[in-house]
């Protein structure tokens, strides 16, 4: 969960971002977030997150990650609850993280929208 791009549509932003997964880690990375926990998903949900999709390419191991939140800096502040870092620290040894356990992700500008 990093600061990703952000264009406003409507009363919502739109956030995309990429990751990259190790190799062979694309089955537990999608078992992990079918099981996701229900305390992430509340956090999820009262930072202002909604319609949070993740696409993997699976020839590259990039994720593609879309989701729509009401206010920035309310999202932000997600990333520094408990249960944040430690789904973090929960998905550090199956994807490239930052030092802190926070996963490496790029933002992605945004070209197109289609109502």
């Amino acid at each position: 969960m990093i600061c990703m791009t952000v264009k406003k549509e409507g009363k919502h932003m739109i956030k995309g971002f990429k990751m990259k997964l190790y190799p062979g880690q694309e089955a537990e990375y999608e078992k992990r977030h079918n099981e996701l926990w229900p305390e992430m998903q509340d956090m999820i949900h009262e930072h202002g997150g909604k319609n949070y999709t993740i696409f993997l390419d699976r020839e590259t191991l990039t994720l593609f990650g879309y989701i729509e939140i009401e206010d920035e800096e309310l999202w932000a502040k997600g990333a520094d609850t408990a249960i944040n870092r430690k789904w973090w620290d929960f998905m550090a040894d199956i994807m490239e993280t930052n030092p802190d356990n926070s996963p490496v992700s790029i933002d992605l500008q945004k070209v197109f929208h289609l109502d």
